[in-house]
């Protein structure tokens, strides 16, 4: 079972990202589920989603504490939020960013690291600093844990053919980089 925390703001689509990631899961074969959890309930306010996808049942409901994989779609919420609280060993970080890997303070427990200028890619397709399809993309290529054409399906259902194509763009544009 693969443990996943997405880290965002509220408006920034963090828990229908996770919905899609455990659709697509689901269409592909696999077990997942989706928890929010939302602190102020306002636009912009840190919100924080936690999805667990395996091939097998599973059992546990509550919040995931030590996840395999961190997916941030806004980098300022790592001013107000430990994002790697509790990641385990070899643990992967998605993370929507300018800056390159040499400039980022990770942890030891980091071992994979994907990032991608996710809010330019959003601008461009979408016209908003949404970025959660586009860090749909990545997770796909980056974790190949759920079919990009599988959460396209799903991203055009959601949110139409725009969010469709930012979600492939961040699948091309994903740097992922073993530490």
């Amino acid at each position: 079972m693969k443990e996943i925390r997405i880290h965002g703001r509220g408006g920034m689509g963090a828990v229908k990202a996770a919905e899609a990631l455990v659709y697509a899961a689901i269409m592909d074969g696999k077990y997942g589920n989706s928890i929010p959890f939302f602190g102020f309930e306002r636009q912009g306010a840190p919100v924080t989603a936690f999805i667990r996808i395996s091939d097998k049942a599973i059992r546990p409901k509550n919040r995931v504490y030590q996840p395999d994989i961190v997916m941030v779609l806004d980098p300022t919420i790592m001013n107000a939020v430990d994002v790697f609280e509790g990641l385990k060993e070899c643990g992967m970080l998605l993370l929507n960013t300018t800056h390159s890997i040499d400039t980022l303070n990770l942890p030891e427990t980091v071992k994979t690291v994907a990032i991608l200028d996710a809010t330019t890619i959003a601008m461009e397709t979408i016209g908003k600093a949404i970025t959660n399809t586009v860090m749909l993309g990545a997770f796909c290529k980056a974790t190949e844990l759920v079919c990009i054409d599988t959460v396209a399906e799903k991203v055009e259902a959601l949110w139409g053919a725009k969010n469709k194509e930012a979600l492939y763009k961040g699948y091309e544009a994903v740097q992922v980089v073993h530490c």
